[in-house]
């Protein structure tokens, strides 16, 4: 790759795509050469996202020519058939939609209802939760970014599954701001509809689960894992609260040296002397963790995130530049942005 990283975002109307515009308009190592909306080509920028036209930017149709990395910030099976053709071309792809995120066909095939478009990448794609992959994500050419359910629970359970911690099934109960369900959303989530009120999603099939079940298997815990979303009236923000069964009685000391241990050196993920509130991510690629013991052998262990930062777009951009041998704080340093 070249010095300055020429980069492509493909999904630029989205709100995960306006995020990757915003971030990496900042970055030092990067370009950005391309952006791209369908059916808006020669279009504005500022038509799609208001906040970034003093950017002076336009969208693109079609692909990204030549160009170092490529973001796909597109609905699944919209991401692969693409990918493709940009990997064939010598660019690196940074999928943040569902494409690659599953490593069997089979199970894609179950949860997307439909046959995986290249079912020959996926052993190549490394998933992109950057804090436990990151050996893997240097030089690596494929990432699959991780949905932001999935990062916060696996941030939350990882430490404790590859303590050889985990002794019984683990639930997580998360909720997220409402641009989680992105820009495309229908009537259900007017304002009308989601103001004033909490609600749960996704029971027994939200697509996020089998990627949890992946994370926390690949970390060394055959668990089960009972998934449920909800959606809260904020606009951005996650809070994912996982309970587990523990193998032994740790008191509180305990469970924050396991998070302590695996994070302390970690420039994005905090453990938090208290319960987090979304607010501490706000606008950033943060992410706060947190464990308390509730009864022997049983803890709740939580994580707050951005939906849009640590779950999305500032994650992607983390991938990149670990995978470019850049700073892995460049462009994504920023703290949360309060009130």
């Amino acid at each position: 790759m070249s010095e300055t990283l020429r980069v492509a975002i493909v999904g630029g109307a989205g709100y995960a795509g306006g995020e990757l515009i915003r971030l990496l308009a900042a970055h030092p190592g990067v370009t950005i050469a391309s952006i791209h909306a369908r059916d808006r080509g020669g279009a504005p920028l500022g038509s799609a996202q208001p906040h970034l036209g003093p950017l002076g930017l336009d969208l693109s149709d079609g692909e990204p020519g030549n160009v170092d990395v490529a973001f796909l910030a597109l609905p699944h099976g919209a991401s692969a058939a693409m990918a493709v053709r940009l990997l064939d071309a010598g660019t690196t792809v940074i999928d943040i939609g569902a494409d690659f995120r599953l490593r069997d066909p089979q199970a894609y095939a179950t949860w997307y209802g439909g046959p995986h478009p290249a079912p020959d990448l996926l052993a190549t794609a490394v998933y992109g939760l950057t804090e436990w992959s990151r050996d893997d994500l240097r030089g690596a050419r494929l990432i699959a970014n991780p949905g932001c359910y999935p990062t916060a629970s696996l941030l939350a359970l990882t430490p404790f599954a590859r303590a050889g911690l985990l002794a019984g099934d683990v639930i997580v109960d998360a909720k997220s701001g409402i641009s989680g369900a992105g820009r495309g959303a229908g009537s259900d989530y007017l304002f009308t509809e989601l103001t004033e009120s909490t609600r749960a999603y996704g029971l027994g099939g939200h697509r996020h689960q089998p990627e949890i079940e992946q994370g926390v298997v690949a970390a060394g815990a055959s668990v089960g894992v009972t998934f449920v979303p909800h959606l809260v009236p904020q606009s951005r923000g996650l809070l994912a609260t996982c309970y587990i069964e523990l193998g032994s009685d740790l008191d509180d000391d305990a469970l924050t040296a396991v998070l302590a241990d695996a994070y302390d050196h970690e420039p994005f993920v905090h453990v938090s002397a208290a319960p987090p509130a979304t607010k501490l991510a706000t606008g950033s690629n943060h992410a706060f963790v947190h464990a308390r013991r509730v009864s022997p052998r049983r803890a709740v262990v939580l994580c707050a995130i951005d939906n849009l930062g640590k779950g999305a777009a500032g994650q992607a951009i983390q991938n990149m530049n670990v995978a470019a041998g850049l700073d892995e704080r460049a462009g994504i340093g920023a703290l949360g942005v309060h009130p």
